[in-house]
Order: C-alpha cells, then sequence, then structure tokens
C-alpha cells in the first residue's frame, strides 16, 4: 500500500516507521523531563501510549494536511491572503488533531472527552500548530523538488528535441545540395552521352529510394553507408568515365559501427569537386574506414588536389560545415573533422568518432548494382 504525500508517494510500512521514530523519540523526551523535574515517572509504555496517541493521529492526518497545501499553497511573493488562509487552517487542523486524540485517550483514561480534550489543549496545541506548519513546509519542499525535476527532465527533452530538428534541417540541406549537383551532371551528358545519362538517372531514383525506404533516424551502420556510398560512385564514374578511380578499404571490424548517414557521400562529393572538377586529367579517390583505439577513423583521400596557401584545417564549404555540425550535434567534443596536406600531392578528410556498434536489419535491394570498388581487409590499406 501506498500513501501519497503531495507530488511524493511512500510505502505504508515506510510511513509508519518514520513516524514511529517520532513516537519514540517524544515518548523518551517525556519520561526524561518527568524523570528530571516531573512529580511523577510513569512506566514507559504509558509515555508510548500517550506519544502514539498524539503523533499517529497527526500520522493519519499528514496525507490530507499535504492536499490542503497543495490546493492553497503559498507561493512567493508572499500575500497576507494566503498566510491568513494557512493560518485558519493550522487553527482548524490542529483542533481536529487534539479532538482526535481526546476522543482516542477515553478509551484508555478514567476520564471523560471534555478532561481530556482541555488536557490535549493545554499540552499539545502550541505542538500541533508548530506540526501543522512543519507539514507544510516539508509538502513545499518536496513539490519544489519535484517541479524542478520537471523542469530539468522538461528542459533535457527540449534540448534533444532541438540537436534533432538541427540535425534533421542539416540533412535536408545535404540532400538537395547532392540532389542538384547529380541532375546537373545528367543534364550536361543528354547531348554526349543519352544511355549513360539514362544510367545515371537509374542509379539516382536507387540511392533516393534508398534514402527514403531504407533508413529514418540519424545513424546506419558503416556497412550501409558503404552500400549507399556505392550508387553514389557509380553515379560519378558514369560522368567522368575512365578519369575517376574511387577504391574503398574497410576494416571488417568497422563494419557494424555506427555513423551519421550521408556521411561520406558529401565528403567524396567535395573531393570530387575539388580535385578531378577543377583539373585535368585522371583522379583517385580513396576512402579508408577502420577501428582504432575505441574510434572509428575514416579518411578520404585525393590523390590529384591540393590545399591552398592559408586554407584552415577546418576546410569549408556546405558539405564539410554541415558534416561537421551534424557531427559535433550527434558526439560533441568526442568527433573530429580536418583536412591534411598529403606528400606529394592530395589532400585527406580525416574523422575520428566513437567506435559504437549498432543493430541494424541490413536490406540490399534486389536490383541494387553488386559493389564495384568496394574491397574489405584489416588495417590500412
Amino acid at each position: 500500500m501506498q500513501i501519497q504525500l503531495g507530488d511524493t508517494t511512500i510505502g505504508l510500512r515506510r510511513y509508519l516507521a518514520l513516524w514511529s521514530v517520532v513516537v519514540v523519540a517524544f515518548a523518551v523526551q517525556h519520561m526524561l523531563f518527568d524523570a528530571v523535574a516531573g512529580p511523577e515517572v510513569w512506566p514507559p509504555w504509558v509515555y508510548l501510549r500517550w506519544s502514539a496517541i498524539q503523533w499517529f493521529t497527526w500520522a493519519a492526518l499528514a496525507p490530507w494536511i499535504f492536499k490542503l497545501s497543495a490546493r492553497h499553497p503559498v507561493r512567493p511573493p508572499l500575500r497576507l491572503r494566503g498566510l491568513a488562509r494557512q493560518a485558519l487552517l493550522s487553527v482548524g487542523v490542529t483542533a481536529l488533531a487534539l479532538s482526535i486524540g481526546a476522543a482516542v485517550s477515553t478509551l484508555f483514561e478514567p476520564s471523560g472527552f471534555g478532561e481530556q480534550l482541555m488536557y490535549f489543549v493545554g499540552q499539545h496545541a502550541a505542538t500541533g500548530l508548530l506540526t501543522y506548519w512543519a507539514l507544510l513546509a516539508i509538502q513545499h519542499s518536496l513539490h519544489f523538488r519535484a517541479e524542478q525535476s520537471r523542469r530539468e527532465l522538461e528542459a533535457v527533452r527540449l534540448a534533444r528535441e532541438l540537436a534533432q530538428s538541427r540535425l534533421q534541417v542539416l540533412k535536408t540541406q545535404l540532400q538537395p545540395h547532392f540532389l542538384f549537383n547529380t541532375l546537373h551532371a545528367i543534364v550536361t551528358l543528354l547531348d554526349e552521352d543519352q544511355r549513360s545519362a539514362e544510367d545515371m538517372l537509374l542509379r539516382l531514383s536507387e540511392l533516393l529510394r534508398a534514402f527514403l525506404e531504407d533508413y529514418d533516424g540519424q545513424e546506419i551502420s558503416l556497412r550501409r553507408e558503404l552500400d549507399l556510398l556505392e550508387l553514389y560512385l557509380g553515379i560519378q564514374r558514369k560522368r567522368f568515365q575512365d578519369r575517376l578511380e574511387a577504391r574503398i578499404y574497410a576494416d571488417p571490424e568497422a563494419l557494424d559501427c555506427a555513423v551519421p548517414s550521408l556521411l561520406l557521400q558529401p565528403l567524396v562529393e567535395n573531393a570530387i569537386r575539388h580535385g578531378i572538377g577543377r583539373r585535368v586529367g585522371a583522379d583517385r579517390v580513396e576512402i579508408e574506414c577502420r577501428r582504432e583505439d575505441g574510434e572509428l577513423r575514416i579518411e578520404v583521400r585525393n590523390r590529384n588536389s591540393e590545399l591552398t596557401p592559408g586554407e584552415s584545417p577546418q576546410g569549408h564549404g556546405i558539405g564539410l560545415s554541415n558534416t561537421r555540425l551534424r557531427l559535433r550535434e550527434l558526439y560533441g567534443d568526442a568527433a573530429q573533422l580536418r583536412l591534411d596536406q598529403l606528400w606529394p600531392q592530395g589532400v585527406a578528410c580525416r574523422i575520428a568518432l566513437p567506435a559504437r556498434e549498432i543493430d541494424e536489419d541490413v536490406e540490399v535491394a534486389a536490383d541494387a548494382p553488386a559493389p564495384e570498388a568496394v574491397r574489405t581487409q584489416a588495417g590500412r590499406a
């Protein structure tokens, strides 16, 4: 059985145990007082009986007092009307407690109800008023604590929803960015190579279908992310023909790690745009994924580009900036992204994030193209 005290629920046994401690404490106090200054010392069970009648009466009234306190709270700024209402309630509840105590005492004492009531008023009226105000203070303290906990939980929930909203906005920025670039590439091929343009459209539809059907969260497994990346690379291979070579090296231990969805596509797109998109000749893009020291480390390397003098290792552009913001929202300071110059030529985008496996049912469409450049191996390529 549970006792409801405002916003707090307590078990009946625990509730009675707490009041029993009060009963014993006041019984011992009265007995010691009589032993030192009283005219007569009664047997210990008599003191326990008197104390039990007094305090178990308040124990029975306490839940009701908590309800009254919740219905007529004293809130800052303090108002005379609120204090006056509680003063009247304290007098009324104390009078009720004294009357109940006097009525119960008549079962054990030879005197009548009137004499017992006068005795209780004379001995316990002040204590009763203090007890009411103490219970009122406890109720308000528990209420404020519960309210603070609710506000903290609400703040956490709002912060989480805000973070999810920001992530969703970043994701919706990435998809149109990729879509417009791909459609532009298809348009440029319509007059030159209609068959390649049609193949790119088919691959684009497969990729968009995978986005819409297979994923509805912020994280997917690296395995699934590489499958989506292969669809994107198939589009770019058709666009650049033999000029583009893409290689993927993936540590088998890293394939089940969680990564943000669409993590690799904007990075590879950025590598292609700054490499083969700006320079003549062939280009090679390498993607390496490995699990090391509790981190998932991903590198996207472009062998046909270089950092311009004075360019920040943090990089720029919508792809890198959005990726960095998504990593910050999902992992905080535990994730890093930076650009490094390779020797003798090339640029590497390096990402480190916590290695955490994700449970995911991987379903690849039956008509999806088989990976052409994915080779899994342990460690570095």
